[in-house]
C-alpha cells in the first residue's frame, strides 16, 4: 500500500531575498540532495544576471566593448531574447537597457544619491533596448548595437522561480508551489486535490497586509507595485520601477499590477510593462492581449480593483 506524500518545505537565501520551495513527495526524499539542486538553480542564475555581482556575466556584457560579439551563457541568451521581444510587445514599456537609469535615481548597486529633482537627469531622447542590442541564439552571442546598461532586475527573478519549478520537474516532483519573494509557480495541487493558495498584497507603503488570496493550479503569478522600493526627492515619493521613456520613476495612478502567465518569466516582466503603462494603456493591453492580471488603482486614500480574465473585464471596485 503506498503511503501519503509527505509535506516539505525548503527555502534559501538569493538575489536579496529569498527563495521557497513547498511541496509534495514520497517519504524518505532526499531533502539535503533536492535542496543543494535548488540552491544550485538560482545560484546560477544570480551568477549570471546580477548588477550587484561584477563578476556577472551580465556585468561582463555591460562592460564589453560596442560592435563586438560577446559570448552569454543560453539561460542568459533566452532572458536576453525575451526581454527585448516583450520590449517590442509593450510598445517600450518593459525595457532591460535601463541600467543607467536605475543607477542614476538610486536604486542600483552603487547606491548613488538620487538626484535633487527629476528634472536633474538629461532629456536626451531615450532610445529602447531592442533598438541597441542584436542577439545571435544559434551562437549564443551578444552585441550592442549602442551604448546600453543592461538591468534584468524585472524579469530575472521571475525565471529564477522557473529554475526552482523546472528542478523539482527532473526530481519527478509534480505537486510544487516555488518562488523568490512575491514571484511564485505553481504545479499540480495539495492533498484532496486542492488548489495552491497565495496571498496578495495589499500596496500599503512600508507595510505588509494581506488583501486577498489567489488560488494557482499550473500557473504562474507576480506582482510590481510601487509600495515595497522607493526615494523620496523634495517631499514626493518615487517607486523603483522606471518609465523608459519619461527616464523617471512610474507616476500614474496604478499602485500594483499581479498577472497569471504560463511561466514566472513572463509574468514577472508583464507585471512591470502593465505598470509603467499605466491605468488607461496597461487596461487596454493587457484586454488586447487576453492576458489573467489584477490592477489596484490609488484613489486618494481608497484602491480600487480591476481584474482582467482572458482580455474581459471581470469586474472592480
Amino acid at each position: 500500500m503506498l503511503s501519503a506524500p509527505q509535506r516539505y518545505s525548503l527555502n534559501g537565501a538569493t538575489m536579496g531575498t529569498r527563495y521557497t520551495a513547498v511541496f509534495y513527495d514520497a517519504a524518505g526524499s532526499d531533502l539535503a540532495a533536492i535542496g543543494a539542486a535548488l540552491f544550485s538553480a538560482v545560484d546560477k542564475v544570480d551568477r549570471q544576471m546580477s548588477t550587484w555581482n561584477p563578476a556577472s556575466d551580465l556585468c561582463r556584457l555591460n562592460a564589453a566593448a560596442e560592435n563586438v560579439w560577446v559570448a552569454v551563457p543560453a539561460e542568459l541568451a533566452h532572458v536576453l531574447d525575451t526581454g527585448v521581444q516583450i520590449g517590442r510587445q509593450s510598445h517600450g514599456a518593459f525595457d532591460i537597457g535601463v541600467g543607467e537609469l536605475v543607477e542614476d535615481w538610486g536604486f542600483g548597486p552603487s547606491q548613488k544619491t538620487p538626484p535633487a529633482q527629476s528634472a536633474a537627469l538629461p532629456a536626451a531622447t531615450y532610445r529602447p533596448a531592442f533598438t541597441r542590442l542584436e542577439l545571435d541564439r544559434a551562437r549564443q552571442q551578444v552585441r550592442k548595437l549602442a551604448p546600453i546598461a543592461i538591468d534584468l532586475s524585472g524579469i530575472a527573478k521571475g525565471y529564477g522561480v522557473d529554475q526552482l519549478a523546472h528542478c523539482l520537474d527532473a526530481w519527478g516532483i509534480v505537486n510544487y508551489l516555488v518562488g523568490i519573494d512575491g514571484e511564485m509557480r505553481a504545479r499540480g495541487s495539495k492533498p484532496g486535490d486542492e488548489a495552491w493558495s497565495v496571498a496578495i498584497e495589499k500596496p500599503t507603503y512600508g507595510l505588509r497586509e494581506v488583501a486577498g488570496v489567489m488560488e494557482l493550479r499550473d500557473t504562474a503569478i507576480a506582482t510590481s507595485g510601487d509600495y515595497r522600493r522607493w526615494v523620496e526627492i523634495a517631499g514626493r515619493r518615487y517607486a523603483h520601477t522606471i518609465d523608459p521613456t519619461l527616464q523617471e520613476p512610474v507616476s500614474n495612478r496604478l499602485a500594483a499590477v499581479t498577472v497569471l502567465a504560463s511561466t514566472c518569466m513572463l509574468a514577472d516582466a508583464w507585471a512591470t510593462a502593465l505598470l509603467v503603462l499605466g491605468e488607461d494603456a496597461g487596461l487596454a493591453l493587457a484586454r488586447e492581449r487576453g492576458m489573467d492580471a489584477l490592477f489596484v488603482m490609488r484613489d486618494g486614500d481608497r484602491l480600487q480593483e480591476v481584474l482582467i480574465l482572458g482580455g474581459a473585464v471581470s469586474g472592480g471596485g
